[in-house]
């Protein structure tokens, strides 16, 4: 069974950072009609869907994640450093969970864009971190 790999932002006693997971237990299935199967992993309990447009040179200094959220990398390529000291650069192929919410200080992580061109991302926000995530082992 495939899986998928992904940077996850979280919480560790109170301090953020970032752990590379895999995404497992996906199902063999078709999207309908005569398409052939495909494996999908199906998340519920998505509540916002956005796409962002980072500007080049934009560096966002210390925030947490609004909400529990997947980032995906649509173009372009940004970064991501949690409180560890951990810096991650990411684009294309490449996605992270933004899931610091509750850092001790609320630090939670500065990011921002790479190179001369803006970051496309699509964010998809959760009211809670979905159990796909919870259960991801260390890739």
């Amino acid at each position: 069974m495939p899986q998928q790999t992904f940077w996850h932002v979280h919480v560790v006693d109170g301090e953020s950072r970032q752990t590379r997971r895999a995404l497992a237990g996906f199902e063999t299935e078709s999207m309908g009609g005569d398409a052939d199967p495909q494996n999908n992993l199906h998340m519920d309990g998505a509540r916002h869907v956005i796409v962002a447009v980072m500007p080049a040179g934009m560096e966002g200094e210390w925030h947490e994640n609004p909400a529990p959220q997947w980032i995906v990398p649509l173009s372009g390529r940004w970064w991501v450093e949690t409180m560890d000291g951990t810096r991650v650069e990411m684009g294309p192929g490449e996605i992270s969970f933004g899931g610091d919410q509750g850092t001790t200080d609320g630090r939670g992580h500065r990011s921002g864009v790479v190179g001369a061109a803006d970051c496309h991302l699509l964010i998809v926000q959760f009211d809670t971190v979905p159990q796909a995530v919870r259960d991801a082992a260390p890739a």
